[in-house]
């Protein structure tokens, strides 16, 4: 593609234009690829379907140790409970994933997911992630398409793109000495896409990385965009700080990201990845004005209304909004609210959405 931001392009505009310039030429890519007034989101529930992980992140206050009391999994009928919830209110999409459990083997996810489809076959599964396929494939002794066979065989929609942190492997030592390294994310991303199913990207930005290491993870997503065109998506968010075991270790070790800088992080991101289709905004990190004016700085998406979210919360970050609040915000910004699924193909809106339809919320 002729006329792309170089990493050198991309490291200047985030430290040099203004937030104003980043705004608009974000803003102007976002309506050249989506012209059409509407704004999107999903309805969804992130259910986390265990707490036990053995990754150690330094930025996770939500995992316990393998054989800790406080450790949980989610039974068979508390899972199918919490997808009949989100079934009654319009959900049409399930975010499933936990930590590294060392003693879950892929016929225990195969199984799941399996039970979760015969009770609510229509229901999406964006399920697991990068480095739980990485974790699977190293208990099983399988290669990662054999075990992203089996999952998609078993009911595997798509795949989040979580645990990507940031994709240069110093800052991944730091923050996760667990998980597995860039090299096995880009390769678990690249079988996924090479299997049939979409996936979305991620970015966590605001701890302990560099300029050049957040423009280093674009560079990457962009590079395996060109390979398989299975990212649909692109989603980066900030550090939760408050409560993490990072800011209680090495307090004076972090760079914190501030709402300008999530905004200028954005922008460029969008202006960057000029492969991926949609970019999401972060209201659940940013709050519900930032996350509307992140409709100005790139985004086309307004994510999730997310009827439950534990891992976010337990690090000291809370911001709720419903359905009605989230279309409110769309609406106010001059856009129409739709939801769609995750390929972000409008859906007929049934329930909540149609009544505020009706009412222009």
């Amino acid at each position: 593609m002729t006329n792309r931001l170089t990493a050198a392009d991309a490291r200047n505009l985030l430290r040099n234009a203004s937030i104003h310039e980043l705004g608009r030429a974000a803003h102007a890519v976002t309506l050249r690829l989506h012209p059409e007034p509407v704004r999107t989101y999903v309805v969804d529930r992130n259910i986390n379907y265990s707490n036990v992980c053995a990754a150690n992140c330094a930025f996770c206050n939500f995992k316990v140790a393998p054989g800790d009391p406080a450790g949980y999994l989610l039974s068979m009928d508390a899972l199918l409970a919490k997808i009949g919830e989100l079934v009654a209110i319009g959900g049409t999409q399930v975010l499933l994933q936990g930590g590294l459990h060392p003693l879950l083997p892929l016929e225990w996810f195969e199984d799941l997911f399996r039970t979760i489809k015969s009770h609510y076959p229509a229901i999406h599964l964006h399920a697991l992630s990068p480095p739980e396929i990485a974790h699977l494939s190293r208990l099983s002794g399988l290669p990662m398409r054999d075990v992203l066979l089996r999952l998609r065989a078993a009911g595997l929609d798509s795949l989040p793109g979580g645990g990507a942190e940031i994709l240069v492997d110093r800052v991944r030592k730091r923050l996760s000495p667990g998980k597995c390294l860039t090299a096995d994310w880009l390769e678990a991303m690249r079988q996924t896409h090479g299997i049939g199913l979409v996936t979305s990207a991620t970015m966590m930005f605001g701890h302990v990385e560099t300029d050049e290491e957040r423009i280093e993870h674009l560079e990457r997503i962009r590079e395996l965009q060109d390979e398989t065109h299975g990212f649909i998506a692109f989603i980066p968010w900030t550090f939760q700080h408050e409560n993490a075991p990072l800011t209680k270790a090495s307090p004076n070790d972090l760079r914190l990201a501030s709402a300008y800088d999530y905004l200028r992080m954005l922008a460029v991101s969008r202006l960057f990845l000029d492969n991926v289709p949609n970019v999401q905004a972060s209201w659940v990190t940013q709050g519900a004005k930032i996350g509307q004016l992140a409709l100005f700085f790139g985004a086309n998406d307004m994510g999730s209304v997310m009827m439950e979210e534990n891992v976010v919360s337990s690090a000291g970050t809370i911001h709720h909004l419903d359905e009605v609040g989230l279309r409110h915000l769309i609406r106010a910004a001059g856009f129409t609210p739709h939801r769609r699924n995750q390929r972000y193909e409008l859906i007929e809106e049934t329930g909540v959405a149609a009544v505020a339809e009706r009412r222009k919320d």
